[in-house]
């Protein structure tokens, strides 16, 4: 017996950028941007640097790595800003107990921000002074 081919539904697509998600390249650079931040454990400013970079490379032809670079870099000047806070609060041993904390939410936001662009999902980290437009 046939099936009439009305009813007959097309398999969902293999590529994900047919399911209206950005292609894998995109989403790797995207990832890429945020992930770059982890050099500022190793680099000073590197944190500032690697987000910049990339999003410079990339911001002309991939527009998830513009969006997603620009968020990176705006969230990690803003965390740079709040360190040197910190610091000048070391004075009054309120910076002891800051930094470290900013230390982990900093890392926390950067995981969560990597593993959603590798989704393809737009992030936008809380708390971010949006100086990069």
């Amino acid at each position: 017996m046939s099936v009439p081919p009305e009813s007959v539904t097309p398999p969902p697509p293999n590529d994900p950028s047919q399911a209206g998600l950005p292609a894998p390249e995109q989403r790797q650079w995207a990832m890429f941007a945020h992930l770059s931040a982890l050099a500022g454990l190793v680099v000073p400013f590197g944190n500032i640097l690697g987000p910049l970079v990339i999003w410079l490379i990339k911001k002309d032809t991939m527009p998830l790595v513009n969006d997603q670079g620009k968020e990176a870099l705006n969230f990690n000047i803003t965390v740079a800003i709040a360190a040197v806070v910190c610091w000048v609060l070391f004075i009054l041993l309120i910076g002891f107990l800051l930094l470290p904390a900013l230390v982990i939410i900093w890392l926390v936001f950067v995981i969560i921000a990597t593993i959603k662009a590798n989704e393809g999902t737009s992030y936008r980290y809380p708390f971010t002074l949006r100086l990069v437009q």
